[in-house]
C-alpha cells in the first residue's frame, strides 16, 4: 500500500494535532509525518492535565497545554523538538509493536552518525538518556504512533514545564515517568540546524519505505482540520474537561489556623467542596456553594472568590491566596 509522506509546515500545536486524527480517520493510505510545534506541553489522552503541569512556569512562560489522541506520558514541544507521525494499517493489532515504528528512526539517525537506541520502556535513548517518548493510538484497523526527538529542545523549559507534585492530587489517571533527557544535536558527527536534520530525516525514512509519495494538504484537508482544531483540540472540554475523575486536597496557613481544602472533580468540574479548619462555618459553606459547579481553574475559582472577597477579608483571609491553594 502507498504511504504518504508529508513534512509539515504548521507550527501551531492544537493543528497539528488534529492533522493526526484527521489522516487517521479519513484516508485509507498509510502515512508518515515529520512537524514541529511552538512550546506546548502535551498530556496524554488519559491523564489528569492538572497533575502533570507545573502551574506557575507555564502560566509565567505563557506556554498552552494541549491533549493528544494517543495515551502514554505528557511531552514538551518546542521549534527545537521534531515530532514523527506514522499512520499504518494492520491486519491484526496485536502484530503491532514499538520497534516497528521506532526502527526505521534510529536507522535514519544511524546514517546521520547517530547512534540510537530503544528500551524496554516506549523511550529511545543515546548514552542512557531518553531522546524521544513514543505512544500508539489505535482505530479499527489503522494504528497511529507518533513520538519526539530531542534535537536542540530548550531542556531548561522542559524540566521546568513538568515539575510537579503529585502529593495533592489522588486519581487513577495515567502519570507519567520522568527520565534524564539529552538533545540530539551535540552527537552529531557535524553542526546542523534542526531544519536541516528535519529534512534529512525525511528524505531517509521516506528511502526506506516502500511506495512513499510526498502529500501535500488540499483546501479541503486543511479546512477541515482546522474546524477538528478549533472544535476540539483548543477547547477547555478537551484539554482540562476529559481528565479522569480525581480528588485534590491542599493546606493553607494564616494568622488564625490551618484551613484544610478538599475538593471532588468529575469532568473538569468541582462537584464536591469541603474546606474546614481556621474559617468559620457559614463562610465555608458560603465558599462550597459558590465553588460546585465551577471549573477547576484559577481564573473561575478566582471569579467566584471575588464575590466573596469582603466576607473573606473580614476573617482575614486573602481572596487570591486562598483561590490559588485551590489550584496548586
Amino acid at each position: 500500500m502507498i504511504t504518504l509522506c508529508l513534512h509539515q509546515t504548521n507550527t501551531d500545536p492544537y493543528f497539528n494535532l488534529a492533522a493526526e486524527e484527521y489522516f487517521l480517520k479519513n484516508f485509507q493510505e498509510n502515512f508518515f509525518v515529520l512537524w514541529r510545534s511552538q512550546p506546548t506541553v502535551v498530556v496524554g489522552k488519559h491523564q489528569n492535565a492538572l497533575a502533570e503541569i507545573n502551574h506557575d512556569f507555564v502560566h509565567s512562560h505563557h506556554i498552552p497545554v494541549a491533549r493528544r489522541l494517543s495515551g502514554g506520558g505528557t511531552v514538551f514541544h518546542d521549534l527545537g523538538n521534531l515530532n514523527f507521525t506514522f499512520i499504518r494499517n494492520v491486519k491484526k493489532i496485536q502484530e503491532v509493536n514499538f520497534k516497528l515504528f521506532t526502527f526505521p528512526i534510529v536507522e535514519a539517525l544511524k546514517t546521520l552518525g547517530v547512534e540510537a537506541y530503544t528500551t524496554g520502556r516506549n523511550d529511545l535513548l543515546i548514552d542512557g538518556k531518553k531522546i524521544s517518548g513514543n505512544a500508539e493510538h489505535v482505530h479499527r484497523n489503522r494504528v497511529l504512533h507518533h513520538g519526539t526527538l530531542l534535537f536542540k529542545s530548550q531542556l531548561d523549559a522542559l524540566k521546568g514545564a513538568l515539575k510537579v507534585d503529585l502529593s495533592k492530587f489522588e486519581d487513577k489517571a495515567v502519570q507519567s515517568n520522568r527520565s534524564e533527557v539529552t538533545n540530539i544535536a551535540p552527537y552529531l558527527p557535524e553542526p546542523m540546524s534542526v531544519e536541516d536534520f528535519g529534512n534529512r530525516l525525511f528524505a531517509e525514512i521516506s528511502q526506506q519505505i516502500a511506495g512513499t509519495e510526498v502529500y501535500l494538504p488540499t483546501e479541503t484537508d486543511i479546512e477541515a482540520i482546522q474546524k477538528l482544531s478549533d472544535e476540539k483540540y483548543r477547547t477547555w472540554d478537551w484539554i482540562f474537561g476529559y481528565s479522569p475523575k480525581y480528588r485534590f486536597a491542599n493546606k493553607f496557613q494564616t494568622a488564625k489556623g490551618e484551613i484544610c481544602i478538599n475538593l471532588l472533580v468529575e469532568k473538569g468540574l468541582l462537584v464536591e467542596v469541603e474546606i474546614t479548619g481556621a474559617i468559620s462555618e457559614t463562610l465555608g459553606q458560603q465558599i462550597k456553594e459558590a465553588l460546585l459547579g465551577c471549573r477547576h481553574e484559577l481564573q473561575a475559582v478566582e471569579m467566584q472568590f471575588e464575590t466573596l472577597r469582603a466576607l473573606l477579608a473580614a476573617e482575614n483571609i486573602s481572596a487570591e491566596k486562598l483561590a490559588g491553594k485551590f489550584m496548586k
